[in-house]
């Protein structure tokens, strides 16, 4: 008889039934388990990720710890009402424009272009309302849409001519600073309305103690719920999720951050209470790292940013997205532009040149966001740009010029840069990049 026409053999007595065959379960690498083990493994893969150069906003935190140190022992003021107030208003138009070129990073280019469009949206703004009495809302809008127009004008020459996203934004920067220059006229600068709402962009503050613990309660909640859900949606999909501990510990060092920065600026010697500038900032903070994270445009970006090429052949409209993403550039770069009339008085024929699209490129990079492409995170923008004028501020009250606040703010730069280079040649060797 054949082996296949055997009858297959009964256990012995007393011993255990073969199982079912089935499919293998495939083994499950222990690191994904981490999140599992509590805080313990929490810090297990922190020091993992460390090892592994996944630095995350690590740099920046201590970066901002170690100015913070520095400038308050040469100045006690430097962390008063006043001065916090000073760095969060003066940081929101920079800020602002900052966000965009994220997304441009994110993508692997560069624009070039965002101070010119800067100019011209606060030109078309104040020619709009102040020379020609238009509405002044619909002239912001107006204005905001100019630069979204630019952007996508400078898309559409990137992703559907070829040329070179570097040559189209320099060219841009040329033309749109000639096109201010004549949109302004034989007007040197056109004063902003006393009462408008471009004025009331930096100079309106809640005095109000309960405005800025009300946003601080806000920022804790949105942040608690968020975590709330990610966690909630790695489980129900089978994923090692963040333990409940880490949850607690998140939510509880944002909290005291916040309702300390809420505390400092109701202080009462100085304090003008919480600034508009700062919550028209978080605002666009808000809602593009909602864009760029939980969206399916942010993750066609991401994917386009992390190699082109794969992303169509997935079915990614690359153009499309590319222009989309110029055009949030420009749409950002005419925002943040009213913010610097506000703080200037006004609209200029040099508003926005500069070091002004120097500033706005190394918030983002100082934030975190990589030069290279593929990796970046919106708030990196907030983070780099507090930086930024973090040492502005406390080096003005210390009494330091101009020139040297821009040779520390290059060399901050530098650091960035190198930190983003060494992290992904430690990835690499590690295989995770």
């Amino acid at each position: 008889m054949s082996d296949l026409a055997k009858t297959p053999e009964a256990p012995a007595e007393g011993s255990a039934a073969p199982a079912p065959a089935g499919p293998a379960v495939p083994a499950v690498d222990p690191r994904l388990l981490v999140r599992e083990e509590g805080v313990k493994g929490y810090w297990t893969e922190f020091t993992r990720k460390i090892r592994g150069g996944e630095l995350g906003s690590l740099p920046v935190i201590l970066g901002l710890i170690v100015i913070a140190v520095v400038f308050q022992l040469q100045n006690s003021n430097f962390l008063s009402a006043s001065s916090v107030a000073n760095v969060a208003v003066y940081a929101s138009g920079l800020g602002i424009m900052a966000v965009g070129i994220v997304f441009v990073l994110v993508l692997g280019e560069i624009d070039l272009s965002m101070g010119s469009v800067a100019g011209v949206g606060a030109a078309v703004w104040a020619g709009l309302q102040v020379s020609n009495g238009m509405n002044q809302w619909l002239s912001i809008v107006l204005a905001v849409l100019a630069g979204t127009a630019i952007g996508a004008l400078h898309g559409f020459f990137f992703a559907k001519i070829g040329v070179p996203a570097f040559v189209v934004t320099l060219a841009g920067f040329l033309g749109w600073m000639g096109l201010q220059e004549w949109l302004m006229g034989g007007e040197g600068s056109i004063n902003t309305p006393s009462g408008s709402v471009v004025e009331n962009l930096t100079n309106y503050f809640f005095a109000d103690k309960i405005a800025a613990y009300g946003l601080a309660l806000a920022a804790v909640a949105v942040y608690l719920v968020s975590l709330l859900r990610d966690s909630s949606r790695r489980k129900a999909a089978l994923l090692p999720a963040r333990p409940i501990a880490e949850i607690a510990l998140r939510t509880g060092v944002v909290a005291v951050l916040v309702f300390v920065v809420a505390y400092v600026m109701n202080e009462p010697a100085g304090a003008r209470g919480l600034p508009l500038a700062l919550v028209l900032f978080l605002a666009v903070l808000v809602i593009a790292d909602f864009v760029a994270r939980r969206t399916l445009f942010g993750r066609k970006v991401f994917a386009v940013g992390g190699n082109a090429e794969a992303a169509r052949r997935a079915g990614i409209n690359v153009d499309r997205v590319r222009i989309a993403v110029f055009a949030i550039s420009g749409t950002l770069a005419a925002f943040g532009g009213l913010f610097i009339a506000s703080l200037s008085g006004g609209a200029t024929k040099s508003l926005g040149g500069g070091n002004t699209l120097m500033l706005v490129i190394a918030a983002a990079v100082i934030g975190g966001t990589s030069l290279f492409g593929g990796r970046g995170k919106v708030w990196s923008a907030l983070l780099g740009m507090i930086v930024i004028q973090s040492i502005q501020q406390g080096l003005n009250m210390i009494g330091m010029s101009n020139a040297i606040q821009n040779m520390i703010t290059g060399a901050v730069l530098l650091a960035a840069v190198v930190i983003d280079s060494v992290s992904r040649r430690t990835q690499k060797t590690a295989g995770r990049a």
